[in-house]
């Protein structure tokens, strides 16, 4: 039963917490009002005040909604609560080419042309995301410009062929970014496409202050190699996509083990969607009662919803996004970053092996490997902003820089990466089918300019990311850093120097990069 909320708040000039209309509440909204709505409530709870707080958590839970993935949205579990699913789909990897050149040509213009990449992303975001979801797919994630899509199995066993012909589609639609005009000229960008079909694992890990979902096993490692063992144009199929639809569409051989699905449909043939788009609009929750005690009702309704969903927020960006709620966007810009990757090795691929009663263990060891990293992140002011996925193991992006930037963040990012190496360093033992796994970590370190946005679908499936050929060099790095190493790059190395120990590792070619850059390694404090 609800407590009975009385209207009687203040003595004289003072307010009585005991008789506080939200007094039962207030702890859970201290994070998600932004700081005048909160004041305004505590000082002055009328109707009136009341009903601009449900207002606020109403689009804050709308929002949240369009953050996450459909599976996600729909059916959040407790905070902290861990769970796992094995699942069998067809996804579907992207990866924008061309980005870098475009963000330069506009780096210049500073806000005017933030507003005006953001427009381009937007745009091409939105032509993939209604592609993907008229053609069956669910937007699991942005990873800077890259997409991972999940296409899952349905009534007529047809989802693979849907994920090709999404794709083949989202190829044609390319068309409409190959002549984009810069102060520095017509600009291009093109795509790549990778489709693989696999068993693997969907969980949801972290505790209530901060969750995460994740995929872990080689399918979804599959996936990721097939978009890039692809070429821009192209939509590249493993052999287990390809066995599915062999008779459906042509095809042309593709690097060894991959086939290239050739577009030689009609328009009408291939048409424009496979099913009706559906809605990913949340409910919006009704408003019956206007007096205090109904607001009050109304209010820890919505508040009950929206928690599940915060948690999968890293606490800076939820920050942004309640702070900015009254102005209805991010404002993108150009930001000055320190970029860290971290590939944790062993435990994700290790999945497909467990025994039915090994898999929860594992899930929990991987949760544990990820509440760590992000605590030693976060208290040292940067941003997990989520776990993502490589040929081997999982990634995890971190950045410093934004949205709260300090004038020591590459010193932060070096501490926070060594504190990560104690933690993997130390991870208890875990044994699967007998055989012990090996954990071991991969992190690449870069400093430059990115830029940050609030992009995809405007008022759709969308998130608060950051892009850059930063991001792209720190995961180079990361690809190079083989046996638990930390590589860095020279703006890094001159930061940094006077309190790290670091050994120059010369010049070494990373994939992207016309020159070989110079490199150093990361190893250990200053004493």
């Amino acid at each position: 039963m609800r407590q009975t909320h009385s209207t009687s708040y203040y003595n004289g000039d003072m307010p009585l917490l005991s008789n506080f209309p939200l007094a039962a509440i207030e702890p859970r909204l201290r994070t998600l009002l932004p700081a005048d709505l909160y004041a305004a409530a505590w000082i002055e709870p009328t109707p009136q005040t009341l009903q601009r707080v449900f207002d606020h958590l109403r689009a804050l839970q709308r929002i949240l909604h369009d953050y996450m993935p459909r599976y996600l949205s729909d059916n959040p579990p407790t905070p902290g609560e861990a769970r796992h699913s094995w699942q069998e789909s067809t996804l579907m990897f992207t990866d924008l080419v061309g980005f870098t050149p475009l963000m330069e040509a506009n780096a210049s213009r500073g806000r005017e042309g933030a507003e005006a990449l953001l427009n381009v992303l937007n745009n091409y975001f939105a032509t993939m995301i209604e592609i993907i979801s008229k053609s069956g797919g669910n937007l699991l994630e942005f990873t800077g410009d890259a997409m991972l899509v999940q296409f899952p199995p349905n009534e007529r066993d047809s989802e693979t062929t849907q994920a090709v012909r999404a794709a083949l589609r989202m190829q044609r639609a390319m068309t409409n970014f190959a002549n984009i005009e810069t102060a520095q000229g017509t600009l291009s960008l093109g795509m790549r496409i990778g489709l693989h079909r696999g068993r693997f694992v969907t969980a949801d890990i972290g505790t209530p202050r901060r969750m995460e979902h994740v995929l872990l096993g080689k399918a979804v490692q599959d996936a990721k190699r097939a978009e890039g063992q692809g070429m821009p144009g192209r939509v590249n199929l493993t052999q287990a996509v390809y066995e599915r639809v062999c008779d459906q569409f042509r095809f042309e051989c593709g690097k060894p083990g991959y086939m290239l699905a050739v577009d030689d449909l009609g328009d009408e043939e291939l048409g424009e969607y496979e099913i009706n788009r559906i809605s990913r609009r949340a409910s919006n929750p009704v408003l019956f009662d206007r007096s205090v005690e109904g607001l009050v009702d109304s209010i820890e309704d919505t508040l009950t919803s929206v928690e599940p969903l915060a948690s999968y927020i890293p606490y800076p960006i939820l920050e942004l996004i309640v702070q900015s709620i009254a102005r209805r966007q991010i404002t993108p810009n150009f930001n000055q970053l320190t970029v860290l990757f971290v590939n944790v090795i062993g435990l994700p691929e290790s999945v497909d092996n467990t025994l039915p009663e090994e898999e929860q263990t594992l899930i929990n060891s991987f949760s544990r490997a990820f509440v760590m990293t992000n605590a030693a992140v976060e208290s040292r002011g940067g941003v997990l902003k989520k776990v993502t996925y490589d040929i081997a193991g999982s990634d995890m992006l971190i950045y410093f820089g934004i949205p709260n930037a300090h004038v020591d963040d590459p010193i932060r990012a070096a501490d926070a990466a060594l504190a990560i190496c104690d933690i993997i360093g130390k991870f208890p033992s875990l044994t699967v089918r007998g055989r012990e796994i090996n954990v071991s970590y991969q992190i690449g370190m870069a400093q430059g300019s990115a830029f940050s946005a609030e992009f995809g679908e405007p008022r759709g499936r969308r998130e608060f990311n950051i892009l850059g050929d930063t991001l792209n060099t720190a995961a180079r790095l990361m690809s190079r850093a083989v046996g638990n190493r930390i590589l860095i790059t020279e703006s890094v190395y001159n930061v940094i120097a006077p309190h790290f120990k670091c050994t120059s590792l010369g010049v070494m070619p990373l994939k992207g990069k016309a020159q070989p850059m110079p490199v150093y390694e990361l190893e250990g404090r200053c004493k």
